[in-house]
């Protein structure tokens, strides 16, 4: 944890990734603080790179993305200039929302989001096995979503 976020700070960060639409004044009044000093903090947790950005939760059913799949990829080679030419290609691809460099049995694992089955089978081998240096793509459906937080536990 950065080591200079007193508990205000961290009180800011809580409210602010629950809503962070919430108002400086509605912040003041829940931090029993006056506006500047409150707008002062946001802009160094800003500044610091603390908080990265402001965005809005989307219902990703209503936007007709019905399938989420977790895809693990293995490559063939795993120089820096392969694993670096992956990372470029793949942050390319729109229905990748979420993709990790892992230890273990496979290279990465990527999350991807798209509308129907026939939308992940043209995603998979149109455009991921396009890709070069990919050896095998094993991929798991999502049935249920239990928990999707985008609130970190601080």
């Amino acid at each position: 944890m950065e080591k200079n976020l007193d508990n205000t700070d961290l009180e800011i960060i809580r409210i602010l990734q629950k809503n962070a639409k919430s108002t400086i004044k509605e912040l003041a009044d829940a931090l029993n603080l006056s506006n500047t000093p409150v707008f002062d903090r946001i802009k160094r947790l800003e500044k610091s790179g603390v908080i990265t950005g402001y965005t809005a939760l989307v219902n990703r059913r209503k936007l007709g993305l019905n399938l989420m799949a977790f895809c693990t990829l293995t490559l063939k080679g795993h120089n820096a200039e392969f694993l670096k030419q992956f990372e470029t290609d793949v942050n390319l691809l729109p229905e990748v929302i979420e993709c990790y460099h892992l230890t273990g049995s496979f290279d990465y694992l990527l999350k991807v989001l798209v509308g129907d089955m026939a939308d992940y089978q043209e995603f998979v081998t149109k455009k991921l096995t396009s890709l070069a240096n990919i050896d095998r793509v094993t991929s798991s459906f999502v049935l249920t979503e239990l928990k999707n937080e985008a609130v970190l536990p601080i």
